[in-house]
């Protein structure tokens, strides 16, 4: 008889796993607490500034839109409020960037994963259409049965149903965003008699399918599997952050209430009731330690808490509590304050560096010049040399004034001796030391500007200067330089 020897014996397991594992779906159970109403009042909140910021009005005056918030993509203008930003101040943009990341930082050192549990467009949105879930199909159990029902006719009703108010709150959500993008009630009459720009109808599809299928469909995928963040604030906790965190040393071991009461040895405060995993929008155990697919949203923490109330025993089996104030209760120390786990040296240097951004832009904000020039110097030919002797220079000016009306406004040189400017409305003849000139309202108005010098003027450097003459004033001026034929090796 052979026999083989075991250790050789190749096994295949081909069969059992698999590179990629089926969703199992995920229906959290309704639950009320703190943590749920605050959720609920974040939702409501993000969800009014979205949709309503568009529609809010702003007087500017008669030559400038009246949106509140604009990203005006034709005229190159970012309006916000009493804020004008233009192209050339990009700076501000991403400086408000920036600050957006580093308030991330800071929030996730201090609290956690919070703007995930709570302000991040794909938590709203998928608590959005879960609410969705409840109204249509019923509360956990009965969204479970219908999921393992057959498909009847009246399973593909209400699924029909249900996808519609799905794509409906999809459509409003595409179509909301491109109204930051244009005069809103302007761009909603065009918008639907069809003369909207086909960028328009482009955007709202494209965002109004990935609404869908992300808020609608993938949900907690979307947090685990695509999302990058999740892995970067990971390595921004530490002992000291604020997460939810499930104490082991006080649930476990776990048995029901009658199970405890037969057992020889005590057991924990958890009774096994897996609340805390019904509620839990991602699907995850809690119990099982922190891992990736926890938002912190607290819903967990309400559940478990209401359990806890229920059997008479204390809350807080699973909490809101840094790892280093686990471990305090544990030894029956007190918690350390709120204030100082708060406000700790990671979290000051944040939020240093955050305050430190922004104030920098609000004094960039308030010492900015809404008048401004820049010029260009022909580079063929660099010079002229007239009948007279005289020799001119070609330059494109413009003069940029960054208000809402119109301004009178003087452009001169200084600088260059015996210098004279005029511009293509003008004869040569004609030319003097300075022009009175009318720029429009928020606009750039170019000129073309002839510079004339005497016969014999050395070339060099000079200024143009801009002034405005009313009563509100401003200046500005740009270095050039003045060329002629010794400048040339002539």
């Amino acid at each position: 008889m052979n026999v083989q020897d075991p250790r050789l014996v190749r096994v295949d397991h081909s069969k059992d796993l698999g590179l990629y594992a089926k969703r199992k779906g995920v229906f959290p159970k309704k639950v009320d607490g703190p943590f749920r109403r605050f959720k609920w009042t974040v939702m409501a909140l993000c969800l009014a500034v979205y949709w309503g910021t568009p529609w809010i009005r702003w007087d500017r005056g008669p030559y400038a839109p009246h949106q509140a918030v604009l990203i005006d993509m034709a005229n190159r203008r970012f309006y916000m409020f009493d804020i004008e930003i233009w192209p050339h101040e990009f700076y501000f943009v991403a400086g408000l960037l920036i600050m957006a990341g580093i308030g991330l930082f800071l929030v996730t050192s201090a609290v956690g994963r919070a703007w995930c549990g709570y302000a991040c467009p794909q938590t709203v949105w998928t608590d959005l259409y879960q609410h969705v879930d409840r109204i249509i199909d019923g509360d956990r159990n009965a969204q479970l049965r219908l999921q393992k029902a057959p498909w009847t006719a009246s399973k593909l009703a209400r699924r029909t149903f249900k996808w519609g108010i799905y794509l409906a709150i999809a459509f409003v959500t595409g179509g909301a965003w491109i109204f930051y993008f244009a005069d809103a009630p302007t761009l909603q009459h065009a918008f639907w008699t069809g003369q909207a720009d086909p960028v328009a109808y482009a955007t709202t599809g494209i965002l109004t399918f990935t609404t869908f299928w992300l808020g609608g469909f993938m949900r907690e995928q979307v947090c685990v599997y695509m999302c990058p963040w999740p892995r970067i604030q990971t390595a921004m906790l530490d002992e000291k952050s604020l997460i939810v965190t499930y104490k082991h040393w006080r649930g476990e071991p776990r048995g029901s209430v009658k199970s405890a009461a037969r057992s020889p040895v005590p057991l924990g405060d958890c009774i096994d009731c897996q609340q805390c995993e019904a509620v839990c929008p991602t699907g995850i155990d809690i119990r099982e330690g922190a891992q990736i697919g926890c938002i912190t949203c607290g819903l967990c923490i309400d559940a478990c808490d209401k359990a806890m109330r229920d059997i008479g025993r204390p809350r807080g089996l699973i909490d809101y509590c840094t790892l280093e104030d686990a471990t305090r209760e544990r030894n029956g120390q007190p918690d350390a304050p709120v204030l100082k786990t708060l406000f700790r040296p990671r979290t000051l240097v944040y939020f240093g560096i955050w305050a430190g951004i922004g104030l920098a832009l609000l004094f960039m904000l308030g010492q900015r010049s809404r008048l401004d020039l820049s010029v260009a110097k022909d580079r063929n030919p660099e010079y002229v040399q007239q009948s007279g002797g005289a020799i001119h220079n070609g330059f494109t000016v413009k003069l940029r004034n960054m208000e809402d009306r119109p301004r009178p406004v003087v452009l001169s040189i200084a600088g260059l001796p015996g210098g004279a400017i005029y511009t293509d409305d003008m004869a040569s003849n004609a030319a003097r030391p300075s022009l009175q000139l009318q720029v429009p309202a928020d606009e750039t108005r170019r000129l073309r500007v002839y510079v004339v010098a005497p016969r014999g003027t050395e070339p060099g450097q000079f200024l143009f200067q801009l002034k405005a003459i009313d009563a509100q004033g401003g200046h500005g001026q740009s270095q050039t330089t003045f060329t002629t034929a010794k400048g040339n090796g002539q």
